[in-house]
């Protein structure tokens, strides 16, 4: 049986790196494999090649925004949903994978089966495993999650895709919220921040469309797309547009602490030697034959690695613990109507993220270095004894809180007495005044 599994692997892949090369992709000096985190990309037995660049991939072959709304079957139905503002660009990428998976003749059939079937989130959680998570941030997070996720497939989805298919010589009877759960968690363990050259999203000649000539439906089609990536109302000619997408190929790279390559885009080839696309480059001086090939998804900690890609780190330097006052809970307090107005006047956090190296020695170290000590002395002499409530001495031990000042601002609200939440509001009514007086006078 095991035998079996192998072959069969070993034959995805190879379907899966045709269909890549096909499409304008290359593998340098690497392979891909499986491994116990799934697919991966190995450095080759011989090792890397002689520009460190592994692996590259046209951005023509990007899953993004742009390529759903240019689709044949999904690009009209989609534009009306974005253009009137109920859907976002990560909710067109998502409705495309689960689109593509349930298409019988899927040209993305070589890709979509190298995916995980199912994901380690707490979204594919058994009920006893997800009980386990009761009194977390996670639990509250995704229950929210799914909910928002059923509403969203029954509102939207579920019909269109059944109209989609249809339209495409599928069967009804194969959709259901299974496909688009899995397609949602494919984006966010997978999905990558591109920076995109802007000449590749509004290409304006021949030579950037690859020589074919303007025509009124390209020409109209980069109006619309203009119109609708983010954050381009105000990007020239050679400017960057950072827009989020699936990259094949590269997003078989698994996150390590100590990653050994990098990913970056190339706009004219001059790295890659292929313009418009991103490339894999090696970072280790001496890459070891056969090793895994990783990257690093940024300082997350266990929380948000669990949640967005399902695995944790043992030890994990990036962890924190964060901590919250549960807003359910303002409307309880004593005159809550006037502190959530003070909550708001303020902007005050009531959550806030503690790095794990902060708390090595608890919230109130019990010993602290002589140098310290007397900076923290000279600190609080020169600190003003002013607060919300009126005069009153700073505590000896401000200096060693680990927590945020916003945060503190915020606890310091939801505990005042009656009499304090008077000064305070006369204070910002004060304020508020001084501050209008000053745009009159100018």
């Amino acid at each position: 049986m095991a035998a079996v599994v192998i072959t069969e692997e070993k034959a995805k892949v190879q379907v899966f790196v045709d269909w890549l090369q096909v499409n304008g992709a290359e593998l340098r000096g690497c392979t891909i494999n499986s491994s116990p985190k799934g697919f991966a990309i190995f450095a080759d037995a011989e090792g890397s090649s002689d520009d460190d660049v592994l692996v590259v991939v046209p951005l023509e072959l990007a899953i993004t925004p742009m390529r759903v709304l240019q689709d044949p079957l999904l690009g009209p139905e989609c534009r009306s949903m974005f253009e009137q503002g109920h859907v976002d660009d990560r909710f067109l990428i998502i409705l495309f994978l689960t689109f593509e998976l349930l298409r019988p003749h899927s040209s993305w059939k070589p890709y979509l089966d190298m995916l995980p079937s199912r994901f380690g989130n707490p979204l594919w959680f058994s009920d006893d495993d997800f009980l386990d998570l009761k009194g977390t941030n996670l639990y509250d997070a995704t229950l929210l999650q799914k909910k928002k996720l059923l509403s969203l497939y029954h509102d939207k989805v579920e019909s269109l895709l059944k109209k989609l298919l249809l339209l495409d010589g599928g069967s009804q009877s194969d959709v259901s919220f299974e496909h688009f759960l899995w397609a949602n968690s494919v984006f966010w363990s997978r999905a990558l921040n591109i920076p995109l050259p802007h000449s590749f999203v509004f290409p304006q000649n021949q030579e950037d469309l690859g020589g074919c000539p303007s025509t009124p439906q390209t020409d109209s089609h980069q109006k619309e797309i203009h119109d609708q990536v983010p954050a381009t109302a105000s990007v020239g000619p050679g400017d960057t547009v950072w827009v989020e997408g699936l990259v094949p190929g590269i997003d078989f790279c698994n996150h390590d602490l100590k990653p050994v390559a990098t990913w970056e885009v190339d706009g004219t080839g001059s790295v890659s030697k292929v313009p418009f696309s991103m490339y894999l480059l090696s970072v280790a001086q001496n890459p070891i034959p056969n090793k895994e090939i990783t990257i690093s998804y940024g300082n997350k900690g266990n929380e948000e690695l669990l949640y967005l890609y399902g695995f944790v780190i043992e030890n994990n330097p990036d962890d924190y613990l964060m901590v919250h006052y549960p807003v359910e809970a303002i409307p309880s307090i004593p005159f809550s109507d006037s502190k959530g107005q003070l909550l708001e006047a303020q902007k005050a956090q009531l959550r806030c993220l503690l790095p794990k190296s902060l708390l090595d020695h608890g919230f109130f170290p019990q010993t602290i270095s002589k140098v310290r000590e007397s900076d923290e002395k000279e600190t609080t002499g020169r600190s003003c004894n002013f607060s919300w409530s009126g005069q009153r001495k700073i505590p000896s031990y401000v200096n060693k809180l680990v927590f945020p000042e916003d945060f503190m601002t915020g606890l310091r609200t939801i505990a005042m007495q009656e009499d304090e939440i008077y000064k305070v509001s006369a204070m910002l009514e004060e304020s508020q005044d001084q501050t209008s007086n000053l745009v009159k006078l100018r």
